[in-house]
C-alpha cells in the first residue's frame, strides 16, 4: 500500500491542470449522477458514494447548481445520458498493470478509443479480470503527520473507528479501509480535527512494479493519456516510483 502520497501528489497535479482549463467539471458532474443512481439515494448522508463525490467536487470549486444538477439526473428527475460504469483492464510499459474506470453512454466507442490510447502509448488493452487479481478495492485516507500531535490516541481513535491499517509515507498517514468504514473513519477524523488530505474509494494494488525512469515515464505518458479522456473517471496502476525518479520525470 506503501507510496500512496506519491500517487496523490501526481493525481492532485493532474487534476488541477484539468481544472484550469475546464476539463474536469464534465467528469465531476458523471461521478455524482452515477452516485446518485446506484447508492439510490440523493442525501449524502445516506449515500456515501455521493458523499465522497460531492466532497471531491468542492474540492474543485464546481458551482452547487452544477452538483444539484447532475444529482437529479441521477435520480431521473431530469434528462440527460443514461450512463453506465464500465473497467477495463490493461498492461503498460515496464510490465505494470493498470486498471480504467470509465463512465460512458456507448461503451463500444469508448472500448475502441481506450484500446487506441493504450496502443498509441506502448501498452495493450486485456481482458476482463486479466488485472484486477492485483488489485483490492478499499478506502484511502491521506492526513499529513505534521497535523497529529497525539499519534498513540489518533491511531487507536482512528482503528477503532474502523481503519484496517495505518502506514506512514513521505511525511503522510495512509489510511486503509473496507469501503463500507470509510464514511466512519472519515466522520472521525473531523471529530478529532485532523485535515484531511485525500479521502477516496479507490483500487490499491495487492503489489508493486517498481520500473526503470524510461518506463516510468512511459508509464505515467499512458496514465495522462488515459486521464485526459472524457468518459475516463480513474485511473489505477501498480507502478512503483522511487522518490529519485519522481522528481525527475514527476
Amino acid at each position: 500500500m506503501s507510496g500512496h502520497s506519491k500517487w496523490h501528489s501526481i493525481k492532485h497535479k493532474k487534476a488541477k491542470e484539468d481544472a484550469k482549463k475546464g476539463n474536469i467539471f464534465g467528469k465531476l458532474s458523471k461521478s455524482i449522477t452515477i452516485a446518485a443512481r446506484e447508492g439510490g439515494s440523493g442525501d449524502p448522508e445516506n449515500n456515501f458514494m455521493l458523499a465522497n463525490a460531492i466532497e471531491k467536487a468542492k474540492e474543485y470549486n464546481m458551482p452547487m447548481e452544477n452538483i444539484e444538477r447532475a444529482i437529479k439526473r441521477g435520480l431521473g428527475e431530469l434528462e440527460g445520458e443514461k450512463y453506465e460504469t464500465i473497467m477495463y483492464e490493461g498492461y503498460g510499459p515496464g510490465g505494470t498493470a493498470i486498471m480504467v474506470e470509465a463512465m460512458t453512454e456507448n461503451r463500444n466507442r469508448t472500448a475502441a478509443e481506450i484500446r487506441n490510447i493504450f496502443s498509441k502509448n506502448g501498452g495493450n488493452l486485456g481482458e476482463t479480470g486479466c488485472v484486477s487479481w492485483l488489485f483490492e478495492r478499499k478506502g484511502l485516507l491521506l492526513v499529513d503527520k505534521e497535523k497529529v500531535t497525539d499519534e498513540e490516541n489518533f491511531m487507536l481513535e482512528v482503528i477503532d473507528a474502523g481503519a484496517e491499517d495505518i502506514e506512514e509515507d513521505s511525511g503522510m498517514f495512509e489510511i486503509k479501509t473496507n469501503p463500507s468504514e470509510f464514511m466512519n473513519v472519515k466522520r472521525k477524523l473531523d471529530q478529532l480535527k485532523i485535515e484531511i488530505k485525500s479521502a477516496e474509494i479507490t483500487y490499491i494494488p495487492k503489489t508493486t512494479v517498481e520500473v526503470s525512469k524510461k518506463d516510468a515515464e512511459r508509464v505515467l505518458k499512458l496514465i495522462n493519456a488515459l486521464d485526459d479522456h472524457d468518459d475516463i473517471q480513474n485511473v489505477y496502476s501498480n507502478i512503483e516510483i522511487t522518490e529519485e525518479i519522481l522528481q525527475e520525470v514527476g
